[in-house]
């Protein structure tokens, strides 16, 4: 730990001539106040939008020309940042995300530009997609704590009402280096790594601790039943959804390996029974919503026009009761067995997938090292752990089932529940990451000095000294 609070973790893996970097901050939609959600996620755009030493875009162009990939993305939990590139790059990539950290560009401009960028996101992909705003109410309907049913996109009117001191506070706050997680998979040299970390992230300041979330929950769900009118949707389609416990306590593993078999892959029970069995339904899907605290377990069918929605439901929960009945079987248990491990395997060969959960286990329970060990945890669950799971939290009347109506054609003054129905104000949870693109040219905004609301005066970022950034030149956008 560096003496401003920055958590960094090295792994060494020389097997390929590449490094990845993770920083992960502490702060995702859970840490929204009421009235100033989508914070979270305006500040994944607001990152990439320049600071005192990178222009609008260059961090882009930066990893891009150095043969590198790189994306951030917000949850419930944080928000993350990472890059992939080819092992002689760690300073540049260590220089990029420090250089952001101390002094992003938090301007009016860049308010108001990013802002624009969100809202037309949650217009593109969520207002103009079928189904997706019943899975933002469905997190409304399973939590009741505002801090867990609301959007990681967050209310548009919230954006619309947030002033430049509410973002610089923001950043302030939870973009301190006290409040992250860096971490460094890959083939480099540990003195030189040590060195260049130091060079580009002591001089940060820290700053207070962010005040801690209550993210408490009773243990019924919101609200059981609801029907949601979709103007979009061409057939009508239900979610299920389940409160559940956070992660890594001793049921939300067995209950992660019932959605495995349940609905995940084409050899799931579900789908062979619904899909490609009686052929009632178009496709069925689910996941498990993995938080630090009250978790979500969902299922989403489509049945096929013609079939009746009622009798789909009704055997879902059949199989859910047969599995929290019986349990899985012996060939299903064989089955998850080797899945988990192929999955561990496949993952550990990426050292961006190492990084991230390296920087994720820090971050959530201060030991970087369960990675070395979940597997074994999961392992570990037995069938009969499967069952009583799944009859406790599963096989129970404590559930949402949202209904999807087509409404194809709905006067905007009509008395009908509105779409994605954001708690007043509130919070708002889902995932979203704009693909990586790198804006039109811009002038050089070199001749005014950058906005730094963290830092007073003294503390300036050191410049990027490496010379294999850029072979024809300075970057401007």
């Amino acid at each position: 730990m560096l003496p401003n609070g920055l958590r960094v973790i090295l792994s060494k893996d020389q097997s390929t001539p590449v490094v990845s970097v993770a920083v992960y901050y502490d702060v995702g939609s859970r840490n929204e106040k009421e009235g100033r959600t989508g914070f979270a996620h305006l500040f994944e755009h607001m990152m990439f939008q320049g600071s005192e030493n990178v222009a609008k875009a260059a961090h882009f162009q930066h990893i891009f020309n150095a043969g590198g990939t790189m994306n951030g993305t917000t949850s419930t939990e944080r928000t993350n940042y990472f890059e992939t590139l080819p092992a002689n790059y760690l300073p540049l990539a260590l220089w990029l995300e420090s250089d952001r950290m101390l002094s992003l560009k938090v301007t009016q401009e860049n308010l108001d530009n990013q802002r624009n960028a969100v809202q037309e996101e949650k217009r593109l992909r969520y207002d103009n997609q079928p189904y997706i705003n019943a899975f933002l109410r469905i997190n409304e309907l399973i939590f009741k704590n505002p801090a867990n049913a609301h959007s990681t996109i967050g209310s548009m009117e919230d954006l619309d009402a947030a002033t430049i001191d509410d973002v610089r506070e923001f950043f302030r706050v939870f973009y301190a280096p006290n409040n992250a997680v860096l971490s460094i998979v890959g083939d480099f040299d540990e003195q030189e790594a040590r060195s260049f970390v130091a060079k580009y992230f002591e001089a940060i300041p820290s700053q207070p601790d962010p005040s801690p979330v209550d993210v408490s929950e009773p243990g019924e769900v919101a609200q059981t039943q609801e029907t949601f009118y979709d103007r979009l949707a061409p057939a009508p389609a239900f979610v299920l959804g389940w409160k559940i416990p956070a992660r890594r306590t001793p049921d939300y593993y067995p209950l992660t390996l019932a959605a495995e078999l349940l609905f995940e892959g084409d050899s799931s029970r579900l789908y062979q029974k619904l899909v490609k069995g009686d052929e009632s339904v178009v496709s069925i899907q689910g996941g498990v919503d993995e938080r630090r605290g009250p978790s979500a377990w969902y299922i989403f069918a489509l049945p096929k026009p013609g079939e009746q929605v009622e009798a789909i439901r009704q055997q879902i929960f059949d199989e859910i009761k047969r599995l929290g009945t019986l349990g899985p079987s012996g060939a299903e248990m064989e089955k998850l067995r080797n899945s988990l491990c192929n999955d561990a395997v496949r993952g550990r060969q990426s050292t961006m997938y190492r990084a991230q959960r390296i920087a994720e286990y820090a971050l959530y329970d201060g030991d970087p090292h369960i990675i070395d060990s979940e597997l074994d945890q999961y392992l570990g669950i037995t069938a009969e752990g499967i069952k009583g799971a799944v009859s406790r939290f599963l096989d129970v009347e404590n559930r949402v089932v949202l209904d999807i109506i087509p409404a194809a054609v709905v006067d905007e003054e009509a008395e009908m529940p509105a779409t994605a129905s954001p708690l007043p104000s509130g919070d708002v949870k889902q995932p979203a990451a704009p693909a990586p693109q790198i804006p039109p040219p811009q002038p050089d905004p070199a001749a005014a000095p950058a906005e730094n609301p963290q830092v007073s005066g003294a503390a300036r970022q050191p410049a990027d000294t490496t010379t294999q950034t850029d072979s024809s030149g300075p970057l401007h956008p």
